[in-house]
C-alpha cells in the first residue's frame, strides 16, 4: 500500500482503529489511498486547488476552545483577534456555497442554505440511540449531520460524498473542531458505489437527499443494506409525492430546476420498496412540504434557492408545474 500524505493520516488511522475492532472493514482499508487520490484529483474540478489552499491558510488556533456538537448550531468558541477573524471569514467564504449547516466558528456565523438543524430535530427523536454506534452518512455534504451524530456519542462517523468542495468545507470545520471529537468523525470523497459490496459494518446508515438522484433506486437501497451490519438501522430521507403504494412520479428533464431527479415515490410506495429489498420494521416517522424558511438563499449561499424554483403564483407547484418538494423520513431495519 502506498503511503498516505500527512493530511490523510487521520482517516487512515481511524479506519485502522475500526478494522482492529472489526475485521469486516479491512477490505475497504486497502482501497483508501486510491479512493482519496481520485476523489481529490485536481483535474476533477478547476477550483479544487483554491479550496485546498483556503483551508491551508486558516490560521493556527489556540488550544483552548469550547466545541459544541450537540446543539442546533455546530459551534466552536475560541479567542481570535480581529485580524484573525477577518482572515477566517474571507477564507471560509472562498469555500461557498455552504448548503448544510448552520455553523458558528470562532464568532463567524455560517448561515447555510438549509436549516439542517430543523431536519435533525425531526429525525433524531426516532433514531435508535447513536451512542457507541458506527455510522455512515451517505451524501453528507459539508458534514453538519455527521458532527451532530458524533455529538450524540457515536463511536465512529464516516461521511461519504464525492464533492471535493464539501470535503474541504468539512476540513475547514475540522480545523476549528480540532481533536475535540477524538478523531471519531471522518470524510471520504467517494460515492456509495465505492463502498465495498456487502460490507456489513455500520450500525446506522443515513441516506438523506440522495435517493431521488439515483436512476436505479432499488440498487441504491441494496447498497445501503449491504453497508449495514445485521440488525442495523437505515435512515432514509427523500423527496416523495402523495399517493398509495402504487404511486411513483417520474418528472421530465427537470424538477424544481434540478436536472438529475428520477423517481419520486409516495411514502407508502417507498415503504413497499424497502420491504421488497428485505428490510423489516419499515415506518414513516416524518413527512412534510419543504418551506421557504428551511431552504433559502443566504450570504453564504447567494445562488438561487427554493423560492426561485417554485411557481411565484402558486407556491404549491414547482416552476415546471409539478407538486412542490415534499420530503419523508423512513426508518427500516436490516434483519439480524
Amino acid at each position: 500500500m502506498a503511503p498516505l500524505p500527512n493530511d490523510h493520516r487521520a482517516i487512515y488511522q481511524a479506519f485502522l482503529d475500526q478494522a482492529t475492532l472489526d475485521a469486516s472493514l479491512t477490505p475497504w482499508l486497502a482501497k483508501l489511498p486510491e479512493q482519496l487520490a481520485h476523489g481529490l484529483d485536481r483535474h476533477r474540478h478547476g477550483d479544487l486547488s483554491a479550496w485546498e489552499k483556503a483551508v491551508a491558510k486558516l490560521p493556527a488556533l489556540p488550544d483552548e476552545r469550547n466545541v459544541q456538537l450537540d446543539s442546533d448550531t455546530v459551534s466552536v468558541e475560541l479567542s481570535l483577534s480581529d485580524s484573525q477573524q477577518r482572515q477566517c471569514f474571507n477564507l471560509l467564504k472562498k469555500l461557498a456555497p455552504w448548503r448544510k449547516g448552520p455553523f458558528q466558528m470562532g464568532g463567524i456565523h455560517i448561515d447555510t442554505e438549509w436549516h439542517s438543524d430543523w431536519k435533525w430535530q425531526r429525525v433524531a427523536p426516532h433514531l435508535a440511540p447513536l451512542k457507541y454506534r458506527k455510522v455512515l452518512d451517505v451524501g453528507g455534504g459539508s458534514g453538519y449531520h455527521a458532527w451532530r451524530m458524533t455529538g450524540e456519542g457515536a463511536a465512529f462517523v464516516l461521511v461519504i460524498d464525492p464533492s471535493p468542495r464539501f470535503y474541504w468545507q468539512f476540513q475547514a470545520v475540522r480545523h476549528f473542531v480540532g481533536d475535540a471529537d477524538g478523531g471519531r468523525t471522518q470524510f471520504l470523497p467517494v460515492g456509495i458505489e465505492d463502498v465495498p459490496e456487502n460490507l456489513g459494518f455500520f450500525d446506522t446508515v443515513f441516506s438523506m437527499g440522495v435517493l431521488y438522484h439515483r436512476p436505479s433506486p432499488f440498487e441504491h437501497l441494496q447498497q445501503l443494506k449491504g453497508a449495514l451490519a445485521p440488525g442495523g438501522e437505515l435512515v432514509l430521507e427523500t423527496l416523495v409525492v402523495e399517493g398509495d403504494e402504487q404511486t411513483v412520479f417520474v418528472p421530465g428533464e427537470r424538477y424544481a430546476a434540478m436536472p438529475n431527479v428520477y423517481f419520486l415515490p409516495s411514502s407508502k410506495a417507498l415503504c413497499h420498496w424497502l420491504g421488497r429489498c428485505g428490510f423489516t420494521n419499515v415506518r414513516v416517522v416524518d413527512e412534510a412540504v419543504t418551506t421557504l424558511d428551511e431552504q433559502r438563499s443566504t450570504e453564504w449561499m447567494t445562488y438561487q434557492s427554493l423560492a426561485d424554483f417554485l411557481d411565484p403564483n402558486d407556491r404549491t407547484r414547482t416552476i415546471e408545474g409539478y407538486p412542490a418538494p415534499r420530503r419523508a423520513v423512513i426508518l427500516a431495519d436490516k434483519p439480524a
